[in-house]
């Protein structure tokens, strides 16, 4: 683990350029489970920052340090076919997977990136203690190494997002297809990039070595300048997940590590900065109430259907077959009526017990700690589903939030209630209304042409 920078009063996270223009005490993220130090919330405004990936470019470096692990040797994909749903016939060098972990009933316990890099070779993002874990426990041929803290992933989503890494890098990528990755150089270093990302625009990242990553991210600072390049900070970019319907831990859904003991008695003992990530250590919110296991998820409710291959033995895989051939909830978008919103805020400035405040742009954070809120979705009076996510999206002027609904109510148009405020205080029914999911679809990163985009190479 690289050291991180100590100016004065903080720590700063070290992947990133210092700005003495941009308030780092606004960001409170010292509870990083990598020691990420402190980062801004905003580099500008929220507002702006969120306009970005729909109308130029972001840059955004908050993830860093990423928690990664490598791993080599013979039975690599003989693994990664026993612990992911996924199925990994057909995983090429080059290839990048959104990789999937269940418990035995078919809940998840870990999803996150992988990219193969060579014969017997793989590297795995955010897929963190769970499978190192799983690898140790597992007896196959293979060796593991975290590599967190010495590398960087850069994230640039928007319409000139592929303009800005050809002006940085001198390549062409116009032929680079999505779910793919290739090595590449800027400004004389090493970095590959990959085509993915969680706005739903166009979108790729860079990653690297962590002592070229402030030399890199100011090289795709200045070849977008003229592209009107933003700089994201945390608040915009938690809220890339619920308008590009990818639904994210501990925004939209908490991993079920409660449900094996020795699991959290292990990350306790090895892991303990990621074991202070569980969900029963979050702030639970909302009027689902305190009960985590109505808050699991098993992949088809999230629209990760795709993620699930039957076509190997994996943990979880009987509980998952059968809830395939059933009927289950499923993940949409919910647009909250701006009048009932307005009747929470307008609560502050009346007599009596307030509604539940409504702070910021999203729910994610509270007063500097993680706060994972859900909310019951209702149609009538009867029990629905679960809200999750809500944002202020400033592109579309709307609030939003991503819910897992019975099959029943998931229909375009039907109209529900969200029911506002933790259970035992003044709550609310909102009205609210199903609608495309995901709602950022426009130039979807897996379908935009790039023949219409010019090259960024510059002569």
């Amino acid at each position: 683990m690289n050291e991180l920078v100590f100016d004065g009063n903080f720590k700063y996270n070290p992947f990133i350029p210092y700005d003495p223009t941009v308030n780092p005490l606004l960001t409170g993220y010292v509870s990083h489970p990598c020691y990420g130090g402190v980062q801004p919330f905003v580099y500008t405004d929220w507002r702006d920052e969120m306009l970005s990936w729909h109308d130029n470019c972001f840059i955004h470096a908050g993830l860093n340090p990423a928690y990664i692990v490598i791993f080599r040797g013979a039975d690599c994909l003989k693994f990664f076919n026993k612990y992911f749903t996924n199925g990994f016939d057909n995983f090429p060098v080059g290839q990048i997977k959104h990789g999937v972990m269940v418990n035995e009933d078919g809940y998840i316990m870990q999803d996150g990136l992988l990219y193969r890099t060579g014969e017997n070779e793989f590297y795995t993002f955010w897929l963190g203690s769970y499978i190192v874990y799983c690898a140790e426990k597992s007896g196959y041929d293979l060796e593991w190494q975290d590599v967190t803290g010495e590398m960087f992933m850069f994230q640039l989503s928007g319409p000139r997002a592929l303009e800005i890494v050809e002006a940085a890098t001198g390549e062409d990528f116009h032929g680079l297809p999505y779910l793919k990755h290739r090595e590449s150089r800027i400004k004389g270093m090493n970095v590959r990039v990959l085509r993915l990302g969680m706005s739903g625009s166009l979108a790729y990242e860079v990653h690297g070595k962590f002592e070229d990553s402030i030399p890199v991210y100011n090289a795709l600072l200045e070849a977008g300048k003229d592209y009107g390049i933003r700089r994201l900070g945390r608040h915009a970019y938690w809220n890339t997940h619920t308008e590009g319907g990818f639904p994210q831990w501990l925004i939209h859904f908490p991993y079920a590590w409660e449900t094996d003991p020795a699991f959290m008695e292990w990350m306790e003992e090895r892991h303990a900065l990621t074991s202070a990530f569980a969900a029963s250590k979050q702030l639970i919110s909302g009027s689902m109430g305190p009960d985590l296991k109505p808050r699991f998820v098993h992949p088809f409710e999230l629209g990760w259907g795709q993620a699930v291959n039957f076509g190997h033995d994996f943990v979880g895989k009987d509980a998952l077959a059968a809830i395939s051939g059933g009927p289950h909830r499923e993940t949409v978008t919910l647009d909250w009526n701006i009048d009932d919103v307005m009747e929470i805020y307008r609560s502050e400035f009346e007599p009596g017990e307030p509604f539940a405040v409504m702070e910021g742009p999203e729910d994610y954070l509270q007063y500097g700690q993680h706060e994972f809120r859900a909310d019951q979705v209702l149609v009538g009076d009867k029990f629905a589903g679960v809200s999750a996510g809500r944002i202020i999206s400033w592109h579309y002027r709307k609030m939003l939030s991503l819910a897992r609904i019975d099959p029943g109510c998931s229909k375009i148009g039907t109209e529900v209630f969200v029911l506002w405020g933790d259970p035992g205080t003044r709550q609310k029914k909102i009205r609210a209304t199903v609608c495309r999911y995901p709602y950022n679809n426009e130039c979807r990163n897996d379908c935009a042409d790039l023949n219409q985009i010019p090259s960024g190479i510059k002569e």
